[in-house]
């Protein structure tokens, strides 16, 4: 027994060394791509010494002789910190992906593919002004310095992802940023999705009327009425089904309601309590691990600019220069249509024009799968756009047989100047100067809030389709592409466009809200981004003669829900305080403690506090009981209680309180009745998920900001390192936006909000400040991974200085790239 057990300690010996042995390589070969930053590297195409000097928080401040060499300088830092981050982001937009994860993004590659972002983003670099390319250029060069030293230094394959998708690295070329740009309009795009599900509600419901109901028009004049689905497209019938809409982590679609958001406002200085103009900018992404965003300042010819930069792209797309500062918020432009074709049932390679049946445009790609054989895909395109798949956004649902769906979209140009207008803004000098450089966006659409020292402005960039008068559906839900009053005529003359320039009260702002209200087809769009976190913007500017910096960073991180202050009086107005006390222990007593809870809530989503949840799980409940009964498994598509919707059925507008009512149940329901059993329902999960003690319950615990990493995120073990979770305040409605997820076990994790911060002061603009959600570097090993993220969450910036001397004097490392002789 002795010698058994002297066996059994040899071996856990040895299994310990092996281990520690084991784990040290690991780390070794990973902690090999860890950046030095204190280094001198020789590399070919550059004019002079370029420096990268950063500061405590890794902030990039690259200081050069020439424009082209800072660029340069721009993408060495790109990929010295976020190398994997760009590498995805360059193989979505090629429809790559599969070579490394396999059958599991099939469907996103097989979808980009059909969409031909890259090869019209490689048609696109032509179209780019000297200027620009040259950019491009140096930045590609930048990029493939620091690929060329990884190779050269064996650095870790630059990566510790590298390690475990062993792939060859493609230099970088101008297209890939085009790619990416292009990309970034996936994300922040929705109206082809509102579409199908439109006219998926279209068919389902019995009264078309109460379409009006569940998805609301946003309040105020303009908007014609519609014909039903059915009479648009023939031959579509009505689908129960659920929606198919669970994307890959890597996929860059979004689903319904995560189309982008952001919040941009600004102050003339008449509203300035020092004199100087002032812009705050948070726009909105999902969250990622790294994040989306990188903080860089560039020492360009026309002056230092600093702010937020997206890895791939040679772009401060919000920030500050000495003169000039802007932001960015998503327009919702109704910039997509889809347009069933009908094929020839002779010849299914024909559809229907308004000149007779005409051939498909046609090409094959192949896409190689890791682990399985290579798929060839037929990629087909009408005049309309491309052809594409009946399962995605459950198009197959709207398509009758015999048809097929194309979509028209602006960001498929093939001539896409949106980087070249990018960089015309932030070498900008001036409000009309950055306007007038906007005017070569295409897309995706954006609200441009800008501030120069004495004036503020927003002006919409991108392009707005041009329909016909007599469009079929007016754009808002699929409609037939053989009829020509349903084809896009061009584009509408970009002084069109919305713009806002020195309003006479000071103030501007936008938070995704409906910004002009013209009739079809001068509308922008049916659809907007947001009708609620504007009455509470609009309450903080009016409350103050003046603003300050303070004033604006307060409004940023404000949590208070209007929402809930408007729909609670509704929700409640039966229920309290009314009744005997209960037994302690019944469902009755733990919904009276609820309503207590409720009654002396102010509204604010505070972390810290339970009524936001037991609030936000009442309203969800409630929202699912008044249409389930009537949309079935159809119903799971609204992720997101809708308050226009309570607030039409409470109210009863146009009859709209039938939805309290069970329409398979004898007895006729009220709206109290309705809230009563949604209440019950709320508590019976907040029991089971979080514990009977209402008092103690947090927020925070449901509101977890999940910055997850998109590759390792879901792996045991290494998924601790990887991910970065927050509790956080805030909710889908407030300023201080933190959208939940609205589907799973818990619905209620923040994943989606605003991952960059900057607020600018024109009277000192180096006491300007800004802050991203993680931190600059995407290697889980490095201290700067996550070293902004407690800042981010607990509201605090960091300084966004453009004085040389402060960033040397607290510089964590200087790298010098040398002419290589």
């Amino acid at each position: 027994m002795a010698v058994v057990f002297q066996w059994l300690v040899r071996l856990t010996a040895v299994l310990i060394v092996l281990a520690v042995v084991g784990i040290s390589l690991v780390y070794f070969l990973a902690s090999r791509s860890l950046p030095n930053y204190d280094a001198i590297v020789r590399v070919p195409g550059i004019s002079d010494t370029i420096e990268i000097v950063r500061d405590n928080a890794n902030v990039p401040h690259i200081f050069a002789a020439t424009d082209r060499d800072v660029f340069h300088g721009l993408g060495f830092a790109h990929a010295q910190d976020r190398l994997w981050q760009m590498m995805m982001l360059r193989r979505t937009a090629q429809g790559r992906l599969s070579e490394l994860f396999g059958t599991a993004t099939v469907d996103v590659d097989s979808f980009i593919r059909r969409l031909d972002i890259y090869r019209l983003s490689v048609q696109s670099v032509e179209a780019q002004d000297p200027e620009t390319l040259a950019a491009l250029e140096a930045y590609a060069a930048g990029v493939n310095a620091r690929l060329d030293q990884i190779n050269a230094e064996a650095l870790g394959r630059g990566a510790p992802e590298m390690f475990l998708f062993k792939t060859a690295l493609a230099p970088w070329r101008p297209a890939d940023t085009l790619a990416i740009a292009k990309l970034m309009g996936l994300q922040l795009s929705s109206h082809m999705s509102e579409e199908v599900l439109r006219a998926r509600m279209s068919l389902a419901l019995d009264d078309p009327a109460r379409l009006a109901d569940i998805l609301p028009d946003v309040p105020g004049p303009g908007v014609a009425s519609l014909p039903e689905y059915a009479s648009l497209v023939p031959g579509a019938l009505p689908s129960f089904a659920a929606l198919s809409d669970d994307p890959h982590p890597l996929s860059p679609f979004r689903p319904r309601g995560f189309a982008g958001a952001s919040n941009a406002w600004a102050a003339a200085a008449s509203r300035s309590a020092s004199g100087g103009t002032l812009l705050a900018n948070d726009p909105h992404l999902g969250f990622s691990a790294p994040a989306v965003w990188y903080l860089a300042r560039l020492e360009l010819s026309s002056g230092g600019v600093i702010g937020g930069t997206i890895p791939g792209m040679p772009v401060v797309l919000t920030g500050r220069s000495d003169n000039l500062g802007w932001g960015l918020t998503t327009a919702y432009v109704d910039d997509q249509d889809v347009l069933i074709e009908e094929l020839n049932p002779d010849n299914p390679e024909q559809y229907r024009t308004p000149d007779g049946f005409k051939e498909f445009e046609r090409r094959d790609s192949i896409l190689q799968i890791k682990d399985a054989d290579p798929v060839t895909l037929t990629l087909r395109w009408s005049d309309n756009g491309p052809i594409l798949p009946g399962s995605f956004r459950n198009l197959d649902t709207v398509t009758p047989p015999g048809h097929v769906a194309a979509l028209s979209w602006t960001v498929l140009s093939p001539r896409d100047t949106s980087v070249q207008a990018g960089m015309g803004v932030m070498m900008a000098q001036s409000v009309a100067e950055a306007i007038a450089a906007g005017e070569g966006y295409i897309a995706p659409a954006q609200n441009l809030t800008l501030v120069d020292r004495t004036s503020v402005a927003l002006k919409t960039i991108g392009a707005v389709p041009r329909r016909d008068d007599a469009h079929n559906s007016q754009g808002r839900m699929p409609s037939l592409g053989a009829r020509p009053e349903n084809r896009w005529q061009g584009r509408m003359a970009y002084s069109s466009n919305p713009g806002f320039v020195a309003p006479v009260g000071g103030i501007l702002g936008n938070t995704n809200n409906k910004t002009i209200d013209r009739p079809f087809p001068n509308h922008i769009s049916f659809l907007w981004g947001d009708t609620q976190r504007v009455q509470r913007w609009r309450r903080l500017m009016q409350a103050r003669e003046v603003h300050t910096r303070d004033s604006f960073i307060e409004a940023q991180l404000d949590t208070v829900s209007l929402t809930a202050r408007t729909l609670l009086p509704f929700m409640g107005a039966e229920l309290w305080f009314t009744g005997e006390a209960a037994p302690a222990g019944t469902p009755e007593r733990q919904r009276q403690r609820a309503l207590a809870l409720l009654a002396e809530w102010n509204g604010e989503m505070n972390e810290h506090w339970p009524e936001p949840l037991i609030y936000a799980a009442w309203l969800r409940a409630l929202q699912d009981r008044m249409v389930r009964d009537e949309l079935g498994p159809l119903a799971d598509a609204l992720t997101h209680p809708e308050p226009l919707f309570i607030e039409r059925a409470f109210r009863d507008v146009e009859g709209a309180g039938i939805w309290c009512d069970v329409r398979q149940s004898a007895p006729v329901e009220t709206c109290a009745d309705m809230a009563r059993l949604a209440l019950d329902d709320a508590l019976i999960w907040i029991n089971e998920t979080w514990g009977s003690q209402l008092e103690s319950l947090r927020w925070g615990d449901a509101h977890q900001a999940t910055h997850d990493h998109q590759v390792l995120g879901e792996v045991p073990v290494l998924k601790h390192f990887v991910n970065i979770r927050q509790s956080t305040s805030g909710g889908d409605n407030t300023l201080q936006r933190g959208l939940t997820r609205g589907t799973g076990q818990n619905p209620f994790r923040n994943v989606h909000g605003a991952g960059y911060r900057g607020v600018y002061d024109f009277a000192d603009p180096n006491s300007s400040v800004f802050i991203i959600s993680t931190g600059q570097s995407g290697h889980f090993l490095s201290r700067h991974y996550d070293d902004l993220a407690q800042l981010w969450r607990r509201g605090e910036y960091i300084p966004m200085s453009l004085d040389e001397g402060l960033a040397r004097a607290a510089a964590v490392g200087v790298t010098r790239l040398e002419p290589l002789r």
